[in-house]
């Protein structure tokens, strides 16, 4: 089973979020997104200053494999985006929930992430998932 830190939120498209102390959301891939998508080669980090909603396609990454949105897990303004992944996309697959994360979001509603899914329930999703 992939890595699910249990202090993070999950969403059903697979990304994670997590609340920092200065009240924006840090978002990445799981650890499960990424070892499906394989090796990344390109990261498209969302634009500063924009609005997202959530559940919008945000941000793109790309591997050998294929090439998928992430979406935005809480409604609110992207307020920084992980530059360092321009030149480096393959710290999404070596540290998915450290130096991989891809952008931050300043919240409209700081309880919206609790609408998320706890690492028990992404885990349980996940094992749904297999079974079909």
């Amino acid at each position: 089973m992939s890595n699910l830190p249990g202090d993070l939120k999950y969403a059903a498209t697979h990304e994670w979020a997590r609340l920092d102390d200065d009240g924006l959301v840090t978002v990445g891939i799981t650890d499960h997104a990424q070892e499906a998508l394989g090796d990344l080669v390109f990261v498209e980090t969302p634009e500063l200053d924009s609005q997202v909603q959530a559940g919008e396609g945000c941000a793109v990454v790309e591997s050998v494999k294929a090439a998928s949105d992430i979406y935005a897990p809480v409604a609110g303004v992207i307020v920084d985006s992980n530059s360092r992944l321009q030149d480096e996309p393959e710290l999404v697959n070596s540290d998915p929930y450290g130096d991989g994360w891809i952008m931050r979001i300043r919240p409209e509603e700081e309880d919206d992430i609790e609408r998320l899914m706890t690492a028990d329930d992404y885990e349980q999703m996940l094992a749904e998932e297999d079974e079909d």
